[in-house]
C-alpha cells in the first residue's frame, strides 16, 4: 500500500502497466533495459512474449535440429515459435485455425503451417514428421481441446509445455493408457519460468543480434484508436497492439 498527501494509494494492475500516466510498482519487479531500444516495443516483453519464448528457451529447450509445434498463433504462441527458430529447431510446425496468422507466421519462419479448422493437427503433424510425432510441442490456447491434441503430436519422450490460461475449473481429458507408455514429459509454465531482471534483457540482446525479431508481431496504434486497436486484437488482425500515448 502506498501514500501521498491525500491518503493511501491502492492497486498497482498486475506490477506491469495500465491505461494510467503513471503507475505504482514493487522495486523487484522493475527491470532495467537499455536507453537506445525504443520503448513502446519493449512492453509487451512483460508479460505474452515473455511467456511463450521462455517456455521454449527456459523449459523446453530445443536443440538443432529439432522438432516442435506450436499450437495458437497470438503473441504467446508467436514468440515461442521465434524462439524455437532461434534455437535452431529445424522442423517449426504452427496450428491455428486464423489463415492469415498462418502465413503471417510462415513468413516469420515457421516451417509447416496447419489449419485445425479444416484438418486433424494430430494427423497432420505426424505426417510432417514421417510418423513419429514432434520432439517438442508448446499449447498456447488455453482451449480444453487443444491440450489432448498437444499431447497426441509428441513423439515418444516428448515435452511438452502448457501456459495458456484456461478459465478455473477447465478439464481436458487424455487417454493416461495410451500415453504412459511414450514417456512423455508435461511442463506447466508461468510467465515462462523466468526471472524477468535476467531474462528480459537477453530477450533484447537476441533482438539486437537479430535473431529474435518479436518487434515484427507488434503494431502501434494513438490513443484515440483505443477501440480499434481492441477490435483488431479480437478480430486476429494484430497479434500485439500497443497504444501510444
Amino acid at each position: 500500500m502506498f501514500t501521498d498527501h491525500d491518503g493511501e494509494i491502492s492497486s498497482n494492475f498486475f506490477g506491469q502497466s495500465s491505461f494510467a500516466s503513471v503507475t505504482n510498482v514493487i522495486a523487484r519487479n522493475v527491470v532495467k533495459v537499455p536507453e537506445n531500444v525504443p520503448l513502446e516495443i519493449l512492453g509487451p516483453l512483460g508479460c505474452g512474449i515473455q511467456t511463450g519464448s521462455g517456455a521454449v528457451l527456459n523449459v523446453l529447450q530445443p536443440g538443432p535440429g529439432s522438432s516442435i509445434a506450436i499450437f495458437g498463433t497470438g503473441a504467446v504462441g508467436m514468440a515461442g515459435m521465434l524462439a524455437a527458430i532461434a534455437s535452431g529447431a529445424t522442423t517449426v510446425i504452427v496450428v491455428d485455425i486464423v489463415e492469415s496468422r498462418l502465413e503471417f507466421a510462415r513468413e516469420l519462419g515457421a516451417t509447416h503451417a496447419v489449419n485445425s479448422r479444416d484438418t486433424n493437427p494430430v494427423e497432420a503433424i505426424r505426417d510432417i514428421t514421417g510418423g513419429e510425432g514432434v520432439n517438442f510441442a508448446l499449447d498456447s490456447t488455453g482451449v480444453k481441446d487443444v491440450f489432448p491434441q498437444m499431447l497426441a503430436s509428441l513423439a515418444t519422450r516428448g515435452h511438452g509445455a502448457l501456459v495458456g490460461a484456461a478459465p478455473l475449473g477447465t478439464e481436458a481429458p487424455f487417454n493416461i493408457g495410451t500415453l504412459l507408455l511414450t514417456g512423455l514429459k508435461l511442463s506447466l509454465v508461468v510467465e515462462g519460468d523466468s526471472v524477468p531482471q535476467l531474462y528480459i534483457p537477453k530477450l533484447i540482446r537476441m533482438y539486437e543480434k537479430g535473431d529474435f525479431p518479436f518487434d515484427k508481431l507488434i503494431r502501434t496504434y494513438e490513443f484515440d484508436d483505443i477501440n480499434k486497436a481492441f477490435e483488431d486484437s479480437e478480430s486476429g488482425g494484430t497479434i500485439k497492439p500497443v497504444i501510444i500515448y
